[in-house]
């Protein structure tokens, strides 16, 4: 079912073209009349005077309210949204223009006089797009003129992902049946080993030409394909000028591809946004559904999330045994320290490290870009320390690429809780 979204502007009331017509006319009349002594002018004036004086018994000025339909609309880059727009505010007539920000194309598709436009707005790059509505109305006789000016509409514009699939770091599996491959016996299809037959094991895994060489009953070993839990945090801190524009769009596109990758193999993917007045948290699910319910998390689309008081990651947002990818500019304090309070908690953390080069001008003296990378490689030593493995994700390397270069943990530290 379509969202109507209904918002009652605050209109701003000023002299309408008329009054300030019937301003003009009564005022000179009254001066020529004065000065020139023509007491005719003073009768043809009063009738003017007598206008403006009925403002005061004029019916009151309506409530005009202003209608979209749908009223908070999803899409992808460069997909086109229609989105309907229209006021009313009886039984004065009302004039409705419609606008979007610069960053977006937006072409009229339907305009059914001044109450109601149908417009197809597009934008090239995600984010938040408010459809704007610009309404005039007339009140007291036409003497008043009020605007106003209302976010009628949101677009939300969701990144896209490349379609090719991000591997997950070199961890321990939870023990739940899955697609990713594993060094463990148990129910598959890759083969492990062949061992004798003991009580117990299954008709079915008996290797009869094996059995028939060796005289005894031998059954197939297999490996096991298990799944994970992939949670994604996001870096919301403040971010310096400049760089912080586009790696902030990194941060969202590699969260949107790592969660698309998740769920397309099957496991588990939530998502965690650090750096608000309030953290924002989608618990980890399976399903194309959870896919756009962690696209309106990471945008803070409506409220089909939940917040929390806070710095760090709550516990019901990680599950046990979770897998955890961090984007950040590694900037901020409180952000490494939520990574290393999921790592002490038992998870593995992978944080992709989103900033290229240094968050200074183009101007700034070699050496201190020099001192600022030295400062970086130690950031990622003293993280990898604590068990936190840092990666740098460039501009000319796949997010797949660059999260080849985590090494393999095969045991996290401290305890699961």
């Amino acid at each position: 079912m379509t969202e109507t979204r209904s918002s009652t502007p605050q209109l701003t009331w000023h002299a309408s073209p008329l009054t300030r017509a019937l301003v003009t006319c009564a005022a000179v009349a009254f001066v020529v009349a004065v000065i020139a002594g023509f007491w005719q002018l003073m009768v043809f004036a009063a009738p003017l005077v007598g206008v403006l004086c009925s403002i005061g018994w004029q019916p009151r000025p309506p409530t005009v309210r202003v209608h979209a339909r749908p009223g908070s609309h999803r899409c992808f880059e460069t997909e086109p949204a229609r989105i309907t727009v229209w006021a009313d505010a009886a039984p004065e007539a009302v004039t409705l223009a419609v606008s979007t920000p610069d960053e977006m194309q937006c072409d009229v598709v339907e305009h059914d006089g001044n109450r109601a436009t149908t417009v197809e707005a597009s934008a090239e790059r995600w984010g938040r797009y408010p459809i704007r509505a610009h309404v005039r109305v007339s009140a007291r006789g036409g003497l008043l003129e009020g605007r106003a000016t209302v976010d009628a509409a949101n677009v939300y514009v969701f990144p896209q992902a490349p379609p090719q699939a991000t591997a997950l770091p070199r961890t321990e599996l939870l023990d739940r049946l899955g697609t990713h491959l594993t060094r463990y016996v148990g129910p598959g299809v890759e083969y492990a080993d062949v061992r004798r037959y003991v009580p117990g094991d299954q008709l079915r895994t008996v290797n009869w030409p094996v059995s028939a060489r060796r005289g005894s009953l031998h059954v197939t070993q297999r490996l096991t394909d298990r799944a994970a839990d992939v949670v994604v945090l996001v870096d919301n801190y403040p971010q310096p000028a400049g760089p912080a524009t586009e790696a902030t769009d990194r941060t969202a596109r590699g969260a949107v591809q790592v969660v698309q990758s998740a769920l397309r193999s099957g496991d588990r993917a939530g998502v965690v946004a650090l750096g608000d007045r309030r953290p924002r948290w989608l618990g980890a699910d399976i399903g194309r559904r959870q896919f756009y319910r962690v696209l309106d998390a990471i945008l803070a689309v409506d409220d089909g999330f939940e917040t929390t008081p806070g710095t760090l990651a709550p516990q019901a947002a990680v599950p046990p045994g979770a897998i955890v990818v961090a984007f950040s500019t590694m900037l901020d304090t409180e952000f490494g320290l939520a990574l290393i309070d999921l790592r002490k908690r038992g998870h593995t953390v992978v944080a992709v490290d989103v900033l290229e080069g240094a968050p200074f001008a183009d101007d700034t003296d070699p050496l201190i870009a020099r001192m600022w990378s030295l400062q970086r490689s130690f950031l990622y030593r003293d993280m990898g320390t604590v068990g936190v493995d840092v990666v740098s994700w460039r501009a000319v390397d796949t997010l797949d690429q660059a999260m080849q270069l985590v090494p393999e943990r095969r045991r996290p530290v401290g305890r699961r809780r």
